[in-house]
């Protein structure tokens, strides 16, 4: 989880640079890509503190209103970052560029500002701004890329498709979306700002203002979508489920498993719950030391594991 933190520490100082740079470029030129850029900004900069907040909340210890722990305090927390992520930058990024579209907005800088002494066309503000934005955002990306391929060699998963539809590590899925999106966007505001200036012709900037907006908006939805399953109780993909419940069936003294589910109940935490017949030959400390034995098995198999409940049955008697 500290690997996490530090992602989401990187997304947010990279950020809140990058929405004061984006803002004072909009506020030299009038572009509106820039402005959808700073209303990105902004909102990837909120989102990591939502965040922190949930990595934070979600450290809390077990108590009796919650006897197993905060850790989907995360899951909400990401949840509330794709609904920003949605409404704040993508709706208000997309209606933006389409305004401008039909009003056909022109910068109202077209003369040389002072800085620091020199005059400088304020286009090149703009492109500084934006190339500094995707140097700050591939620091921030490639931290992210390291937290989810980490889990990729740790799981076995071999591509990032995989890792996004498996991983519970909201924190990190979330920085790593934030980031890809966050260099699309300003490489297309870059490009659209480039070719505006270059055919005197607005509506290139104004187009790439919509189509940051809309790029906003259908991550979020995937984003969304992807914690909707950790917040009504994913249970672990198949094929490693099924390598759980062979561990328990071929146990020694196992007769048949009646019932195995795993339940995800914060990041990289794993509820298991198995209701196992035993030989009904065996006395109820053998039992004892052979559901122990598989608890420790399960665990040494998935370091995902925390909390391991073994119901026993004796065949045709029931429950023990």
């Amino acid at each position: 989880m500290a690997s996490s933190t530090k992602v989401v520490l990187a997304a947010l100082f990279a950020n809140g640079a990058i929405a004061v740079l984006k803002f004072i470029g909009f506020t030299l030129t009038g572009s509106p890509a820039m402005l959808s850029e700073t209303y990105h900004s902004i909102s990837d900069t909120g989102n990591q503190v939502f965040l922190l907040i949930g990595i934070r909340y979600g450290a809390q210890e077990a108590n009796r209103s919650h006897p197993f722990g905060h850790g989907k305090a995360q899951f909400f927390y990401s949840f509330l970052v794709s609904i920003m992520l949605f409404g704040i930058a993508g709706w208000e990024s997309a209606k933006h560029g389409y305004q401008a579209l039909r009003a056909g907005e022109v910068h109202r800088a077209s003369e040389p500002v002072p800085i620091l002494g020199a005059s400088v066309d304020p286009i090149y503000v703009n492109y500084a701004v934006l190339i500094g934005a995707i140097v700050f955002e591939t620091y921030a990306f490639w931290k992210a890329y390291q937290g989810i391929t980490a889990q990729m060699d740790e799981y076995g998963w071999e591509t990032l498709r995989e890792a996004f539809r498996k991983t519970s590590d909201v924190t990190t899925l979330t920085a790593l979306t934030e980031d890809a999106i966050a260099l699309a966007g300003a490489g297309i505001a870059l490009f659209g700002i480039y070719l505006s200036r270059t055919f005197e012709n607005p509506i290139y900037d104004a187009g790439a203002a919509l189509l940051i907006g809309i790029l906003l908006m259908g991550f979020a939805v995937a984003l969304a979508w992807e914690n909707k399953r950790l917040i009504l109780g994913e249970s672990l993909p198949e094929p490693a489920e099924d390598e759980l419940r062979d561990i328990v069936a071929g146990w020694d003294g196992v007769v048949d498993l009646v019932d195995f589910r795993t339940v995800y109940f914060g990041p990289e935490k794993l509820l298991v719950t198995a209701d196992v017949a035993f030989d009904p030959t065996l006395d109820t400390e053998t039992i004892d030391d052979r559901i122990t034995d598989i608890e420790d098995a399960l665990r040494e198999h998935d370091g995902q594991i925390r909390r391991v409940y073994i119901e026993p049955e004796t065949g045709e008697l029931g429950s023990a």
